[in-house]
């Protein structure tokens, strides 16, 4: 069943999603959270934006153009409705498509690229379902790691920054993935479901540099207290409150 929700805690952006299909989670709110997007940005490409959150959360920080790209179709649809619910249609546009080779259409001179990729890798001999969206947007059955950080590396300018949340254990193939194809890791912040869990997720900025650059760890983000309730830093990146 389709429904309308509130991207954020206040009515600032609509969603469009539907029970039956994969809906956004609250790991791409923190990843827009994370964001810095500097004086002059133009361009913003997100990578598998699947219904679009992370565009549409976007849009409150900055007026640059937003490109989503999605491979799956009723994903990509729903981002598309979505975005003209919140009359963004002249600043996100939405590109049903593979992002293996994007570059081609989107150019090689935009300032932030940004995904929030599967998770997990395929084993061999795995039987997955790769028309299942939900097969496809959390496992490595479409496009891997490699293919994510490759591709921005392409779309980027020299010195542009990428964005991504990922998973702890794969913090090692990050690292070799980001140097392979260029980057120099910026900033990690590691995410905790709250004070006594191990940390789940990790946000990461790297920049597009053959400078050496010092990595910044910055202070956990623990998302809920112990009753269950948003943190209120937690609070302040889903309501939108980046600037606070």
């Amino acid at each position: 069943m389709q429904t309308i929700n509130e991207l954020l805690g206040v009515p600032k952006l609509k969603i469009i999603q539907d029970t039956d299909h994969l809906r956004f989670t609250i790991d791409s709110i923190m990843l827009g959270g994370f964001v810095s997007i500097r004086p002059g940005t133009k361009k913003i490409v997100d990578l598998g934006t699947g219904n679009g959150p992370i565009a549409l959360y976007l849009s409150l920080k900055t007026d640059a153009h937003i490109f989503g790209v999605e491979l799956q179709k009723t994903s990509a649809e729903f981002a598309k409705q979505s975005v003209t619910l919140n009359k963004l249609d002249e600043q996100i546009t939405i590109i049903n498509n593979n992002l293996i080779g994007i570059n081609k259409d989107l150019g090689n001179n935009n300032e932030i690229v940004v995904c929030n990729p599967p998770f997990f890798r395929v084993a061999p001999g795995s039987h997955l379902n790769e028309k299942d969206e939900k097969t496809v947007a959390r496992h490595e059955v479409s496009s891997t790691l490699h293919d994510f950080v490759y591709e921005a590396s392409k779309l980027l300018k020299y010195g542009g920054y990428f964005y991504m949340i990922h998973r702890p254990d794969r913090i090692q193939d990050i690292i070799i993935e980001l140097k392979k194809c260029g980057f120099v890791l910026t900033k990690l912040r590691f995410i905790y479901p709250n004070i006594k869990k191990d940390s789940n997720h990790v946000l990461i900025e790297a920049k597009l540099s053959t400078a050496n650059a010092n990595t910044k760890v910055l202070e956990p983000l623990y998302v809920r207290n112990l009753d269950g309730s948003l943190t209120s830093e937690a609070r302040k990146i889903y309501n939108g409150e980046f600037n606070s």
